[in-house]
């Protein structure tokens, strides 16, 4: 039993299911990187079974570091992981919106145009996508905003725009 459980806390069987999953999630978040960036795919480290790196086949399938991603490429791969989680949670069902507060401010402007077009992408598949920004360019190509503005001791308005 100690060769499957290792120690008494378990924690040779955890991180093996955890790798397992982790396995599971990669799966299923190429599929939406296929999609959305077909340029790269992602897979588990051979020799840590819990951490993650790219592939760029735009690259001749060079294998990088998930560290050396730029803003926009991080933001497909965090995107097509959300979404995997999201249709793993969802089981059977599928999670028609999806909420996003990405720190699009530090996406330079050709990261945020790729950003965009993704989203852009995933709300043309019918998925209905809500973005917290301040980004005056995202401002102007989302049809309809909720905007909140804090009037101050406690108090703030809520407009529907668009």
């Amino acid at each position: 039993m100690a060769d499957v459980m290792g120690s008494a806390t378990g924690s040779k069987f955890r991180n093996l299911a955890q790798a397992l999953t982790l396995q599971q999630l990669v799966l299923v978040a190429n599929k939406h990187l296929m999609e959305l960036a077909p340029r790269y795919s992602l897979q588990t480290v051979p020799t840590s079974p819990l951490a993650l790196q790219v592939v760029d086949h735009d690259m001749g399938d060079e294998v990088r570091s998930v560290e050396s991603l730029s803003g926009g490429e991080s933001f497909l791969l965090s995107l097509s992981l959300a979404l995997a989680l999201a249709s793993l949670a969802a089981d059977t069902r599928q999670l028609g919106s999806l909420f996003i507060d990405e720190g699009f401010g530090t996406l330079d402007p050709d990261s945020l145009e790729m950003a965009l077009a993704c989203l852009d992408t995933l709300q043309a598949d019918g998925r209905q996508i809500g973005v917290i920004s301040h980004v005056g360019t995202l401002v102007e190509r989302i049809g309809v905003q909720v905007a909140v503005e804090a009037l101050g001791g406690g108090v703030s308005r809520v407009q529907v725009r668009g």
